[in-house]
């Protein structure tokens, strides 16, 4: 089944000129469902998006569809992701399709679709997503989640991205009209957050990031480089590409990752350790256990 939901260091790293510079392993926790949305947390865990499974073990539908959730597992020193359980998120929340986790810890930013409870007033695409914030409450999990105020019902926001600061939310989404309007099927753009957790205006990231395809999953490393992927011509269907930040918190133009951390398959949804020499990326590449895989990767010395 195909994934409807769809980020490595600086040009000075020579590891990233040969296909064999690195190794990629296809984790243990794959199976035939898919696994993607990675994004790293402060406390060496990582989330991750895959089906809801019930107390059988089976995938939980609804209306025939099945369900996606979060996953947050640890990152072991040796590449793997061990100790994985679902998050704790209202049940309320009828399909989340990505999350993070502010850097203190304190809110998780979800994707999501509206609900009877929330539903927008006037016409809006059901289909939509829109991104919502909660807060942890001890013995019942992430909970009291309210629509972040920028979303338009008209327009869908999706992948939510940190700032190393948290001062900064990275976002994909198809706004239409003035300045921040999407080139392409969807664009990556910032919104500034302010004191007492409000918002600014949303901000597209300017023709060096986007382009007149479809731009997803953004990430911020360590060291300010923005990862996303997107379906500009390339080596197969998503690409991963790489901007490096400027002083005044624009970005240079993108740039390809090479093989095999692309390939002639899908590729998105990198992540890299703080030391810069590994990390994890999503593929449905050749040999992979049947959907998105997690592969976790090494710069070889």
């Amino acid at each position: 089944m195909r994934s409807i939901y769809f980020i490595f260091l600086f040009w000075g790293f020579y590891g990233f000129t040969q296909p064999s510079d690195y190794t990629l392993t296809n984790l243990e926790i794959n199976n035939e469902y898919p696994h993607f949305g990675l994004m790293k947390t402060k406390g060496k865990k990582i989330l991750f998006t895959s089906f809801a499974l019930n107390k059988r073990g089976k995938v939980e539908l609804v209306g025939g569809n099945p369900v996606l959730t979060i996953y947050e597992g640890t990152l072991s020193g040796d590449g793997k992701i061990i100790k994985v359980q679902p998050v704790a998120i209202d049940a309320n929340i009828p399909t989340v399709t990505s999350a993070v986790l502010s850097p203190n810890e304190k809110h998780l930013i979800i994707t999501t679709l509206y609900t009877n409870k929330n539903r927008p007033k006037g016409d809006f695409k059901e289909t939509n997503f829109h991104l919502e914030i909660g807060e942890y409450q001890e013995g019942i999990g992430w909970t009291n989640f309210k629509v972040l105020p920028f979303c338009n019902p008209r327009y869908s926001y999706a992948h939510p991205a940190f700032s190393n600061d948290g001062e900064t939310l990275y976002f994909t989404g198809n706004v239409r009209g003035g300045k921040a309007t999407t080139k392409g099927g969807s664009d990556i753009f910032k919104v500034n957050i302010m004191e007492n957790n409000t918002y600014g205006e949303p901000e597209n990231l300017g023709s060096n990031v986007n382009s007149y395809s479809r731009e997803m999953f953004p990430y911020v490393s360590d060291d300010n480089t923005l990862y996303f992927a997107s379906n500009r011509p390339g080596y197969g269907g998503f690409d991963i590409y790489k901007c490096v930040m400027k002083e005044d918190g624009s970005f240079e133009k993108a740039e390809k990752l090479p093989k095999p951390l692309n390939s002639d398959k899908d590729d998105f949804s990198l992540i890299i350790n703080s030391n810069s020499a590994s990390g994890f990326l999503v593929s449905k590449r050749i040999g992979g256990k049947g959907d998105d895989d997690i592969y976790h990767f090494v710069v070889k010395p």
